[in-house]
């Protein structure tokens, strides 16, 4: 049986390894079969077959039909892609049920001590990194923002301010209800004024024109910025994080500047 390597590969979606995804492929094509007969099919080793089968039996995709020979008979993909569904789901809850668990933990308390003294001991100048991929430069500035004290800036473009609406918007309005000063200039287009004004209720926010930097600063500590285009596919975006006062507010002060600016006007929430 000759099947696109795509399809396979697609198939993957479905949890399946390789030698699983063939035999699947295999059976639906037979819808009852023995494991000699799917391993010659689908060119999977027959000394494999049957633990592959057996894997699949476990996961839902296949039943194994009582008699001799055994045969296997295949259940339909619709009804198997909600069984996966369903799986995905219990295993979810399962894993954040568990992660909630260490959150009083004595592990994780351990952890968080064994975390500040390495970090007591790093010069502040070591405490940067390199940022690879908007998701993972999105993740620090999120953590940044969770634990911000005094003051959380962030400049973006109209895009990037839609963005981190949905990303931030939550944990900004947490930090506000913390008295952290949030602080945020974009330029304001009329795609994103309604968001603007969802943001304002919340956080200052002005317009600011032209503007093509995209960074977050927190506490004048923490600072973690872009360095790419922001028209670059997001898994190629880039950016840098560092922990240092000296950079933070020299970067901070420009930003104030800006923000200061007689032209520079702030959006705000009519009553």
């Amino acid at each position: 049986m000759i099947v696109q390597k795509d399809f396979l590969n697609r198939l993957k979606q479905f949890g399946l390894n390789s030698y699983e995804v063939k035999i699947w492929v295999a059976l639906l094509a037979r819808g009852i079969s023995t494991a000699g007969e799917l391993a010659d099919i689908s060119n999977v080793p027959r000394s494999r077959s049957y633990d592959v089968l057996e894997s699949l039996e476990k996961k839902g995709f296949v039943i194994m039909k009582i008699g001799k020979p055994i045969k296997y008979i295949a259940i339909t993909p619709t009804e198997v892609l909600d069984r996966v569904k369903k799986k995905i789901v219990e295993d979810s809850e399962q894993t954040l049920k568990s992660m909630d668990k260490l959150k009083d933990s004595e592990i994780l308390k351990e952890l968080n001590m064994l975390y500040k003294q390495g970090v007591d001991i790093i010069e502040p100048t070591e405490l940067s990194g390199n940022l690879k991929g908007r998701n993972n430069v999105y993740n620090q500035m999120e953590s940044m923002i969770k634990a911000a004290e005094e003051s959380v800036i962030i400049m973006t473009t109209s895009d990037g301010l839609k963005r981190k609406y949905e990303m931030f918007a939550q944990n900004l309005e947490k930090a506000a209800k913390r008295g952290v000063e949030i602080k945020i200039a974009a330029p304001i287009t009329p795609e994103v004024a309604e968001i603007a004004k969802e943001l304002a209720k919340y956080a200052k926010i002005k317009n600011v024109e032209k503007v093509d930097a995209r960074f977050c600063i927190v506490d004048g500590e923490q600072l973690a910025f872009l360095l790419s285009n922001e028209e670059i596919d997001p898994t190629y975006d880039s950016g840098l994080w560092v922990n240092t006062n000296p950079f933070s507010k020299a970067l901070e002060n420009m930003f104030n500047e800006t923000w200061n600016s007689k032209n520079v006007k702030e959006i705000k929430i009519k009553n």
